[in-house]
């Protein structure tokens, strides 16, 4: 089997990431108002699920603003992803594909995952060769 050629990508805050966060945040706030409507309106059980859906929300909205900008690389044999100096390491894993976003991960040795939600936008002209190199032979299916 033939390798796939070598691309660089950039990686960063995705914008379907975000909208799929605040779509999840929609929701959360129409069934809670709904249970407000329908159940007990002074019952400690909806005031708890609004500081959980809150503090849920809120570190989800963190996690995607500390979302490191950088570089995922293929050159032919092994994946890189570079932020400023930062260089790692790994096997790229594919865990959504929707054609126009993915989600990725890169698994280093000792097990951790750096997290990536790629996106067709960033880089129409790159885009096919990307996904041409993460369903390559360097793909991590031991997920």
């Amino acid at each position: 089997m033939h390798s796939a050629p070598a691309v660089t990508y950039p990686v960063g805050r995705s914008r379907f990431h975000a909208a799929l966060l605040a779509g999840i945040a929609l929701v959360t706030l129409l069934v809670g108002l709904l249970w407000q409507n329908l159940g007990n309106p002074q019952s400690w059980r909806q005031g708890l699920y609004a500081v959980t859906a809150i503090g849920f929300g809120m570190l989800a909205f963190q996690g995607w603003r500390r979302t490191p900008d950088g570089n995922l690389h293929w050159d032919g044999q092994a994946w890189n992803w570079t932020a400023g100096t930062v260089v790692l390491g790994g096997k790229v894993g594919v865990h959504l594909d929707l054609q126009f976003c993915m989600v990725l991960s890169l698994r280093m040795g000792d097990g951790t995952r750096v997290w990536f939600w790629p996106e067709r936008r960033s880089d129409p002209v790159r885009w096919n060769a990307l996904r041409r190199a993460v369903f390559a032979q360097g793909l991590d299916r031991s997920q």
